[in-house]
């Protein structure tokens, strides 16, 4: 872990680079995600998410008025063909190092006793222990890498699978605000996000997963596809219905009218 000092030259030269800082400064901004003296947790997953999260906080660090430090940690799930060593590589380009924790919990996910739904201890187990570490580093916040179609995602996936309307807070603290959660690529379109690393060149890694293709996110994922090619306008709707949740007009939580 290090403190981040940049050269004086702008990185945000590019007109994706430059919207996608204005997207994570809004959010940083409206949900106070970051303050002078953070020490913030990066989980890393190889995806393009969460590439171009440590890209943007490690480059915005010398052009705000804030100081942070920043941890990174790769969670491996101990799938063949792991890809921790490349991340290791673009940490140490960027100039962080990378803590890299080596587990089992992809295989014990996938394992006979849990075939239902893998996907949803992986992430816990996974979860938890980036948690564990931050704790162990004296972090106070966590950043993951979800975007603006995660947040879109997850409210249908709740609906669809787990029956409530729910969906990610860009900014949420956890044990009475010792750790806080923070999403600043929540107002970040993944089109963007993509068109950022093919652009940079940022080397994504490929998942080797075994239900990465097959989990409930990507089901709604292609649904959600679908419907934007029919009409532009619903992704936006979406993600205003997010913001404009009318509790009037919802059934009370016993299921009875009341």
């Amino acid at each position: 872990m290090f403190l981040m000092s940049m050269s004086s030259r702008s990185p945000f030269s590019s007109s994706v680079a430059r919207k996608i800082n204005r997207s994570i400064g809004k959010a940083i901004h409206q949900y106070h995600m970051i303050s002078d003296g953070d020490k913030i947790a990066v989980g890393i997953s190889g995806g393009c998410d969460s590439l171009t999260l440590l890209w943007f906080l490690i480059h915005r660090l010398p052009r705000i008025p804030v100081q942070y430090e920043l941890v990174c940690i790769h969670i491996d799930p101990g799938f063949d063909n792991g890809f921790s060593p490349l991340l290791k590589k673009y940490a140490h380009e960027l100039g962080i190092s990378l803590h890299v924790e080596y587990t089992d919990y992809g295989i014990l996910a996938h394992g006979p006793e849990n075939r239902e739904n893998p996907c949803f201890l992986c992430a816990r187990l996974r979860r938890k222990r980036i948690f564990e570490i931050a704790e162990q580093h004296g972090c106070n916040k966590i950043a993951f890498g979800h975007n603006k179609d995660d947040l879109i995602e997850t409210l249908m996936i709740n609906m669809l699978y787990a029956g409530e309307i729910s969906s990610m807070l860009p900014s949420q603290p956890f044990f009475q605000g010792k750790l806080t959660v923070i999403r600043p690529l929540a107002y970040t379109d993944s089109d963007l996000i993509r068109l950022f690393v093919q652009s940079f060149q940022l080397p994504v890694c490929i998942n080797p997963c075994p239900s990465s293709k097959t989990s409930h996110r990507s089901e709604v994922r292609d649904m959600l596809t679908h419907l934007y090619q029919k009409n532009r306008k619903i992704k936006g709707n979406l993600f205003r219905a997010i913001h404009n949740v009318k509790t009037e007009y919802l059934l009370p939580a016993s299921g009875k009218i009341t």
